[in-house]
């Protein structure tokens, strides 16, 4: 059910074409629907529920969401520019083939998410729940990762060229395939590191 204020999907399960000009999409509940081309551009929401559903080429720039779920939801395409989650929940949810540009993510659940390959530089991810999240080969030079629990994640071929690590898990991740050149980390992260690599730390 969706408030009456607010696209319904047609027979074939599908929005397509659709200008929320802004909305704010508080309180919505989509489950199983898919959204084509449909411009979400400085929509807000808050408390909304996107369940099993799929964006395809989207514009979510200047969006802001807080306390939202999109749990097991695909992303084709889409664009992420300036996006803000704040507390929401992405848990095993796809992006392919998005573009992102200066998104934060701020607290919340995104694990099991896959964003294998995605160019998140400069992101601000924290306080982020990202357990066993696919980050195979992702661009991530320069961006904020505080405090993010990376427990089984995927990292292979990560770029973290610049970016500040500290407080975060990094058990998974492997010093000698990873990009790690002018990464910022803690001290406790270098033990964790130095012991992958096979040194021995000695107190």
């Amino acid at each position: 059910m969706v408030d009456d204020a607010h696209p319904l999907p047609d027979k074939d399960g599908e929005i397509r074409h659709v200008d929320f000009g802004g909305q704010a999409l508080d309180g919505v509940r989509y489950e199983d629907v898919t959204f084509v081309r449909c411009d979400l551009s400085e929509v807000t929401t808050s408390g909304a529920f996107f369940s099993g559903c799929t964006f395809v080429d989207c514009r979510f720039n200047a969006s802001t969401h807080t306390s939202t779920a999109f749990t097991g939801c695909t992303f084709r395409g889409g664009n992420f520019f300036d996006t803000t989650f704040t507390g929401c929940k992405l848990v095993g949810s796809t992006f392919l083939r998005c573009e992102y540009g200066l998104v934060t993510i701020a607290g919340g659940d995104w694990s099991f998410v896959t964003l294998a390959g995605a160019d998140l530089r400069k992101a601000q991810i924290t306080g982020v729940r990202m357990r066993e999240a696919d980050l195979t080969g992702a661009q991530m030079q320069e961006a904020v990762l505080q405090g993010v629990d990376l427990s089984g994640a995927a990292l292979a071929r990560v770029d973290l060229t610049g970016a500040d690590l500290r407080g975060s898990d990094v058990g998974t991740l492997d010093p000698l395939s990873a990009h790690l050149a002018r990464a910022v980390i803690d001290p406790a992260q270098a033990v964790v590191l130095a012991e992958a690599m096979g040194l021995v730390v000695v107190g």
